[in-house]
């Protein structure tokens, strides 16, 4: 379909050489406001389409193609021109993507050795003290603080009601309160 220098010199039709300035005119006078129209459908950008273009363009000149006939140029650089857009969108996504994931990364701090040995500690204190409330104040404040159970939800699991579980977390976590005294515990 498309000839080398040689070969399309011993053909008798005209051929389009795109390395020759006058064919590459004719080739580009042709297709230029094609390939941009469907450039531009696919990256819906005009510098962008425009530069896609033209890089085809390009691409033809310095391989030299020599093609039969202006339509198989045409052919062929719509070709070129449609996946080189489809790879720009792609591409264009795939950096979106990045950018955005690089926007909402996690970007928590990672605590100190003292900080981890303070959490650790107060960790080990407030099971001390829990272990020391009295068993109906235990229940509660478990069911509440480690279960994630609501008010309603812990008067139906001991049986009590929703008044008595508020009295109750309240009472137990004044008593743990002045268990582990205030000052004492590091809770954040």
């Amino acid at each position: 379909m498309f000839y080398s220098k040689a070969e399309s010199q011993s053909n008798c039709e005209h051929t389009f050489n795109a390395a020759d300035p006058t064919d590459f005119r004719a080739i580009y006078d042709g297709t230029m406001s094609l390939l941009y129209k469907i450039s531009y459908k696919i990256v819906n950008d005009e510098e962008a389409a425009e530069d896609l273009v033209h890089d085809s363009l390009i691409k033809a000149n310095e391989k030299g193609l020599v093609f039969p006939s202006l339509n198989d140029a045409k052919f062929w650089l719509i070709r070129v021109v449609k996946n080189a857009s489809l790879n720009y969108v792609k591409r264009k996504q795939r950096e979106r993507k990045a950018y955005e994931k690089a926007l909402h990364e996690d970007h928590r701090h990672q605590d100190s050795g003292e900080t981890d040995l303070l959490k650790s500690e107060t960790v080990k204190l407030a099971q001390e003290a829990l272990n020391k409330l009295p068993t109906h104040l235990k229940e509660v404040l478990i069911l509440r603080e480690y279960g994630d159970l609501n008010y309603k939800e812990i008067g139906k699991v001991l049986g009590i009601t929703e008044g008595n579980v508020k009295v109750r977390v309240f009472r137990a976590r004044e008593k743990l309160m002045s268990l582990l005294g205030e000052d004492d515990v590091y809770l954040s």
